[in-house]
């Protein structure tokens, strides 16, 4: 013991601390050692060290993909937090932590049973629906009580490019729309709609925005008859094949002459596989007679208040039998024939019940530490920043699907956060203030749609007409062939000159791009009129994978994006001037794909509640133009009601550039009334 403790001398406090603690308690986890290795130094062995045991760490399997509601997810929060605050940053910022928090919606599950229930009401008639196998609410839907007048709605799409609009001729503004899942013409490839893939008209989001739009209070969705017969039918070739199969493996023992008792076993273990494999089959057959929809297979939706349900056909079919005198089988023929609405009101039928539907919180946090300027222009911030949470164990948006491994995120974005911290130890090691005061942030729920940052500039540590720039770093793990990509260069004036200079000294190989949005926490500062830069070393296979592990980082090439921010960092809170903002005027509205005018908002993902919350508005747009900005919420879009994001894309395919359109926002409690003139696609 005193030989190892001759080999501390020298070494500091802390440091010399957690070395014990290491040799005393081999088992004690990597951040209780790591968040103490606070000894400067100018080693690039050491630097790279220091990178290569965060992302290590932060893209273990303990802490399981840093997913939302993950345990991994606060363990990192911590580590991250104990990082800041040995480096001597200021840190007690909210309540005493560096924890700016906030509340996300992780899951949704069905509420207890007796508060789902669902009766189809005639004067002469009443249909109880059993819950799970006559109807299932959907976690696409909201919760509430409703009795309300029924409407067949046909497959509820309004489609003004096809000349097809299943609402055309009905009211169904505070009623309960029927709705068949799919469209028109399946499987006809000569179908307007496209029949050989489903279009967007097929997806549920579209029909259900589509029914909110037109003042729906309540849907029920109903599987077609052509769905049903192809589940049937490839279930069937299914089945075939196995007996096919076992018909052979027979034949081929028969054949047998002599079998040994290991040909003999085998076979027994090869029949009675197969045969447990018809009877799957032949069960799924007895089942697909008209199944109703798992829970979540509609997706979730936060926001959406309208009771959603799914009813299994052959229920459904007698009140339209009842009111309209056909079955559901021959209004889906009258349709396919034209295809032509057969929309109508089911006279006398109500629908009357309740759905539950129970959404699972979970509070998150940015974290967040200041290194104070000083001087007079110490009032004037910049903000370093990374997204410190990934997928957790996959999900919706996995390009694994189905997958439930951990998604580790080494690159996406492990490799962000160490250069952060990097970062941070670079500045705090300077030997005197700079002028600026610099904010170090590693924001959360970037992956569920920019959460964290979203929430940021919404509730500011200072305000942000003191925030002079943001530099983001999303994905700098994956360097290669010395190719660095630096995003927002047009957002300031003075940006492309000070890249050019800076990197005279850092040798990349560098491809710019002007725009300041994009799919990272950049894009919420760009939004409110702020500078940016985004570094990223690129797209890669193991993007949004599991195999995204630290076995593939580049840690030198982290070591060298964290010198250059570091070093841009320095320039921007030196600079006699703080950078002049510039509006890019090409970029486009957050995509769902497909053909509509341009409207140039900028989505705010947080925003909680009915309607569509904007975080800003392009330059020279049609929603900027119109008078709208960062923190209004559009709860109207001509005719058309607006609860979420889907249900604004949805009304604006339904114009073309150059329509003038009546909008209506919520804006500091009040609603304003504006209006815009769309431009063509971008």
């Amino acid at each position: 013991m005193k030989q190892f403790d001759r080999s501390l001398m020298g070494l500091g406090n802390s440091l010399r601390l957690a070395l014990v603690l290491a040799f005393l308690w081999p088992g004690l986890a990597p951040t209780a050692v790591a968040v103490e290795t606070t000894v400067a130094t100018s080693s690039l062995e050491a630097i790279e060290q220091r990178l290569a045991d965060s992302v290590r760490y932060l893209s273990s399997d303990e802490l399981e993909g840093r997913g939302i509601g993950t345990a991994g997810l606060d363990e990192a929060a911590e580590y991250i937090a104990r990082q800041f605050k040995a480096l001597g940053l200021k840190t007690d910022l909210y309540d005493g932590t560096p924890f700016q928090s906030f509340e996300v919606t992780t899951s949704a599950k069905l509420g207890p049973k007796k508060q789902n229930h669902l009766r189809l009401v005639h004067d002469e008639e009443t249909i109880d629906l059993k819950l799970g196998a006559d109807f299932r609410p959907l976690a696409a839907g909201g919760s509430g009580a409703f009795d309300l007048p029924l409407v067949f709605a046909g497959y509820g799409i309004t489609a003004k490019d096809l000349e097809y609009d299943d609402y055309a001729g009905i009211d169904v503004k505070g009623k309960a729309v029927v709705i068949l899942r799919h469209e028109p013409q399946q499987n006809n490839p000569h179908s307007v709609f496209d029949g050989t893939k489903p279009s967007q008209h097929a997806l549920f989001r579209r029909k259900i925005s589509n029914a909110f739009e037109h003042g729906a209070a309540a849907i029920i969705f109903v599987t077609t008859e052509t769905d049903l017969q192809s589940q049937r039918e490839q279930v069937e070739k299914r089945w075939q094949v196995e007996v096919d199969d076992l018909a052979k493996a027979h034949a081929e023992f028969q054949d047998m002459q002599d079998p040994t008792p290991d040909q003999i076993a085998a076979y027994r273990v090869e029949i009675n596989r197969r045969a447990r494999q018809i009877d799957k089959f032949a069960q799924q057959l007895d089942q697909l007679s008209d199944p109703v929809l798992e829970f979540e297979r509609a997706g979730q939706s936060d926001g959406r208040t309208i009771p959603i349900v799914h009813a299994r056909r052959g229920v459904v079919d007698k009140l339209v039998q009842s009111a309209l005198g056909k079955s559901l089988a021959e209004l889906e023929r009258q349709i396919d024939q034209g295809p032509q609405p057969a929309s109508a009101a089911l006279t006398g039928w109500t629908a009357q019940g309740e759905t539950a539907i129970e959404r699972e919180r979970a509070e998150i946090k940015n974290v967040v530490a200041v290194l104070e300027g000083e001087g007079p222009k110490s009032d004037e911030v910049i903000v370093v920043a990374a997204h410190y949470d990934h997928l957790g164990y996959g999900g919706e948006a996995s390009r694994s699907p189905g997958s439930t491994e951990i998604h580790n995120g080494a690159d996406d974005n492990s490799s962000g956060t160490a250069a952060l911290i990097e970062i941070a130890r670079n500045l705090t090691a300077l030997d005197k203030k700079l002028p600026r005061t610099v904010i170090f942030i590693a924001f959360t729920g970037e992956e569920r749609g920019l959460l964290g940052s979203d929430y940021y500039v919404s509730n500011p540590l200072f305000p942000l007409e003191q925030t002079v720039a943001m530099l983001n770093m999303d994905m700098v793990g994956r360097l290669e062939d010395n190719k660095l990509i630096i995003n927002g260069t047009g957002t300031a004036e003075e940006f492309d000159a000070l890249i050019k200079r800076l990197n005279a000294q850092h040798a990349f190989k560098l491809t710019k791009g002007e725009d300041g949005f994009g799919p990272s926490d950049h894009a919420s500062f760009y939004a409110r009129k702020i500078p940016v830069l985004h570094f990223f070393t690129g797209a890669h296979e193991d993007y949004h994978r599991p195999s995204d592990v630290f076995e593939k980082i580049n840690v030198p090439g982290i070591r060298r994006i964290a010198a250059m921010v570091a070093d841009f960092t320095t320039e921007i809170a030196s600079a006699e001037t703080a950078p002049t903002y510039q509006e890019i005027q090409r970029t486009a509205v957050a995509g769902r794909g497909g053909s509509r005018p341009y409207f140039g908002s900028i989505p705010n993902f947080s925003q909680e509640g009915e309607g569509y919350g904007i975080s800003g508005v392009a330059g020279d747009s049609p929603a900027g133009r119109g008078g709208l900005k960062g923190g209004d919420v559009i709860i109207q879009f001509g005719e058309s009601r607006i609860g979420n994001l889907e249900d604004f894309d949805s009304a604006l395919r339904k114009f073309e550039a150059g329509d003038k359109v009546p909008v209506v926002v919520r804006r500091d409690g009040e609603q304003v009334k504006l209006e815009v003139t769309l431009d063509p696609p971008r």
